[in-house]
């Protein structure tokens, strides 16, 4: 996994609220077999009709938002289902944050395994993001992870919450397989140890 680095980036407004991960990659996309690939079907019923033909008032399918790299989103955002292709999604796409008043927690957990930067803050901070998005075309925001904190060229701060441990492994870019194998000399003297369970033999 990619570290996250402090970056500034489009931001792209979802005025949705309750997004599930059924709207984010509908079903019939989930038969790949890698990461990769998922971002042409990100919000596929919201960004094209019947034809394939995209949607011109998505917002998404119009320019600049469609190299955005910061989702900004209502209240409880990636409910529904499970799947973890929900952040596979929005990363292929090109999204490093998705900032919202609150995420379901399943998909908030998934954000963090795959290099994404959920950010919560409250709904009159979102309010304030939405209301500069509506006034200011292809607004952008620094996203400072090290420092905690989201600023703009209009000189506003606001500073965000997240778990330490959380940070560090997006900050040094360590995915669930990269932390198993910091552990790989304390797991091979194990195996070597006399502590370590004899073989089955058959």
């Amino acid at each position: 996994m990619e570290a996250f680095e402090t970056f500034d980036g489009i931001v792209a407004p979802l005025d949705r609220s309750n997004v599930d991960t059924d709207a984010i990659i509908p079903k019939q996309f989930l038969k790949r077999v890698r990461k990769t690939g998922f971002g042409a079907y990100l919000f596929f019923e919201w960004r094209f009709d019947e034809e394939g033909e995209p949607k011109p008032d998505f917002v998404l399918n119009r320019e600049p938002y469609d190299r955005a790299s910061i989702l900004l989103a209502r209240e409880n955002f990636g409910c529904g289902s499970s799947r973890e292709h929900a952040p596979w999604a929005l990363k292929d796409f090109g999204f490093k944050t998705i900032i919202a008043p609150s995420f379901a927690d399943i998909f908030y957990n998934n954000c963090f395994k795959n290099g994404l930067l959920p950010i919560e803050l409250p709904a009159d901070r979102v309010k304030q993001l939405f209301a500069l998005t509506d006034k200011h075309q292809g607004y952008r925001l620094t996203v400072d992870l090290e420092n905690q904190q989201l600023r703009d060229e209009h000189d506003l701060v606001i500073d965000f919450g997240v778990d330490p441990e959380r940070k560090r492994r997006l900050l040094e870019g360590l995915d669930e397989i990269d932390l198993t194998l910091k552990l790989e000399d304390k797991i091979a003297a194990y195996e070597n140890s006399e502590r370590a369970p004899a073989p089955i033999m058959n």
